[in-house]
């Protein structure tokens, strides 16, 4: 278990852009005590685990779940996506914004025209 807890914690650490460090600092524990139980080599998380889950904002159960990095992985690649998609949906907005405006245009242009022909 603590293995997996470890690997949990450099995976959440480092999709927060975190050192050990940070991570120590907000526990109020040594980064030597921080990097034991990164590496599997203490129990000590237990102490800290509503705190960690909280600086991490994962639930327990994700905490202790084996190949958490795969799903973080997985949650940073459907972020970038949806981010993606936002911003797609956004252009598409203000390209249909143009368009209208073009369409406006040409209009009021087709009218001057007809109103110099008369």
């Amino acid at each position: 278990m603590n293995k997996i807890v470890g690997e949990n914690l450099k995976t959440l650490r480092k999709s927060k852009s975190m050192s050990q460090e940070k991570a120590a600092d907000c526990l109020n524990i040594s980064q030597s005590a921080y990097a034991r139980m990164e590496r599997g080599e203490s129990t000590s998380w237990a102490i800290h685990f509503n705190k960690i889950c909280q600086m991490f904002e994962v639930s327990p159960q994700e905490l202790v779940k084996k190949g958490l990095g795969d799903f973080a992985y997985d949650s940073l690649i459907n972020t970038e996506r949806l981010s993606e998609i936002s911003m797609l949906s956004a252009y598409r907005k203000i390209i249909k914004q143009y368009e209208v405006q073009i369409k406006d245009l040409k209009t009021i242009i087709k009218h001057l025209k007809k109103g110099r022909n008369l």
